[in-house]
């Protein structure tokens, strides 16, 4: 049944849509060239002062962790690169997340004719990238003030983390599913 719902929602091309729609499509374009901008221009050279070879350069970037995993992160920066890394976190991957969440919401309106529940999952995952970054930032706060971390810490990070990856997931598929509807009704239209 739902199927069938996002089929008619598809069942118009950039030729017949509403100036909103095209507006829709024209800020997705835009959201993703932001973002691959940022990411090259700003986060790559910004992240490069806390970078390690063969190291993990980021604890979000896996699906969970562990305090292990923390402690080892922790122990094989400086102080300095500590620090680089606290700032990110403040600032430049909040930003991130601003735009990631921007991009994917604007591909979801498009694709879904503006439902504007699908944008639950990428909404909820800047926010979870968010949380998880005030629990990394204490995390180093304590770590830099007395050379510890907390378990309590750690286990609500990765939590976090991991709820932040499934809303990711949840949006590629989203993404994936508006993508072939798209496809199916523009192959549709070319076969009549």
């Amino acid at each position: 049944m739902e199927e069938a719902i996002l089929e008619a929602d598809q069942d118009t091309t950039l030729d017949d849509q509403h100036p909103e729609q095209k507006r829709t499509l024209h800020f997705a374009f835009a959201s993703t060239l932001a973002f691959i901008l940022y990411s090259t221009l700003v986060l790559d050279p910004v992240g490069k002062c806390f970078r390690l070879e063969g190291s993990s350069n980021s604890l979000g970037l896996t699906f969970t962790y562990t305090l292990q995993m923390v402690e080892d992160f922790f122990e094989l920066r400086s102080q300095n690169q500590l620090e680089c890394y606290r700032e990110f976190l403040q600032l430049w991957d909040v930003i991130f997340a601003v735009i990631y969440a921007s991009m994917y919401g604007f591909w979801i309106m498009y694709f879904f004719n503006n439902r504007r529940v699908f944008l639950i999952a990428p909404l909820l995952a800047m926010v979870a990238d968010w949380i998880e970054n005030i629990t990394e930032i204490l995390m180093i706060n304590g770590y830099l003030d007395s050379n510890t971390i907390s378990g309590t810490l750690v286990s609500v990070g990765s939590g976090i983390n991991a709820v932040k990856w499934m809303m990711l997931t949840l949006t590629y598929l989203i993404l994936i599913a508006g993508i072939v509807t798209k496809i199916r009704s523009f192959l549709r239209k070319t076969d009549q």
